[in-house]
């Protein structure tokens, strides 16, 4: 689809993402419109740094977020409810429409405490699965990865942290920490039996031979990663599959996410790409379509 296409219908705060006022009603206010997702979205990534802001929610904070998701997974779309108690902690609630697809984006304001990052819900069909970018700014592209594929897998949540992996000393590396407003979040979409895909980086030194692992972390095996796995395969890239082979330490099962997908039998996909396949736009949409062809046969 073409630029003008994908233009987004969205309502725009004044730190040139979004923003209201933490701790008040999640209504969006109504700023300028003409921006798109993929500005958004570039400019989060842009303004991330190893030392910027960031900290875990406290207690009311995640209670309100987990209440969110909650009901967000119950209704299977978005709720006045679920704006009420995302934008009561702080996340700007902006609606729109994105290559003619109606969304809502939950998006707590960036380069600030908290640095929760945002959630980008399709609202065209039902919420059926969720695509994970834990690690934006610092494994390159993955949120091009991710929002590419959110637009190719309807009825999906696109879910970005806020702040890059090493920030406030490593606590913002939301793969590894158990107490991160995206674990909070993650964690009761793994209740509601979502599938999530996790997309990650490496470096190609780190496995030669190998243009992605595909793995489940700590999460049960299932049909899904397999089919993603062969779908990669099909398009001509060379994957390690971690439950039949050792892929070198990145199998992802550490990863705290996998890890609550695990307690609950949820679906969960750790997806490492290499850099070669990240850097080119062309591969990232062979490997989008793939990825998406696969989710979609299950």
């Amino acid at each position: 689809m073409s630029t003008a296409g994908r233009r987004t219908v969205i309502q725009l705060g004044a730190l040139g993402l979004l923003a209201t006022t933490p701790g008040c009603s999640g209504r969006a206010a109504t700023p300028p419109p003409g921006d798109d997702l993929d500005a958004v979205f570039a400019r989060l990534v842009a303004a991330l740094s190893a030392d910027g802001p960031y900290r875990d929610p406290g207690s009311s904070e995640r209670q309100a977020a987990g209440e969110a998701i909650r009901t967000l997974t119950a209704q299977r779309s978005p709720t006045d409810q679920v704006g009420d108690l995302l934008g009561g902690i702080g996340f700007a609630v902006t609606h729109g429409t994105d290559g003619g697809r109606p969304f809502t984006l939950y998006l707590s304001p960036p380069q600030s405490e908290p640095a929760w990052g945002g959630l980008l819900v399709d609202r065209s069909a039902p919420v059926r699965s969720v695509i994970e970018v834990p690690h934006p700014g610092f494994d390159r592209n993955t949120h091009l990865l991710g929002l590419s594929l959110y637009r190719a897998v309807p009825g999906a949540v696109l879910m970005i942290a806020g702040a890059q992996r090493r920030a406030a000393h490593g606590a913002a590396d939301v793969a590894h920490n158990a107490n991160s407003m995206f674990q909070v979040m993650s964690r009761e979409f793994a209740r509601a039996g979502l599938p999530q895909l996790q997309w990650h980086g490496f470096a190609e030194s780190s496995l030669p031979g190998a243009d992605f692992v595909v793995s489940t972390g700590a999460a049960p095996h299932s049909d899904l990663p397999v089919r993603i796995a062969e779908g990669l395969t099909g398009a001509g890239y060379r994957v390690c599959r971690a439950w039949s082979s050792p892929c070198r330490g990145l199998e992802g099962t550490t990863n705290v996410q996998g890890t609550a997908a695990a307690e609950f039998g949820s679906p969960f996909v750790h997806l490492e790409s290499a850099w070669p396949v990240r850097r080119d736009a062309t591969h990232r949409q062979a490997v989008v379509a793939a990825v998406a062809g696969a989710w979609r046969t299950g």
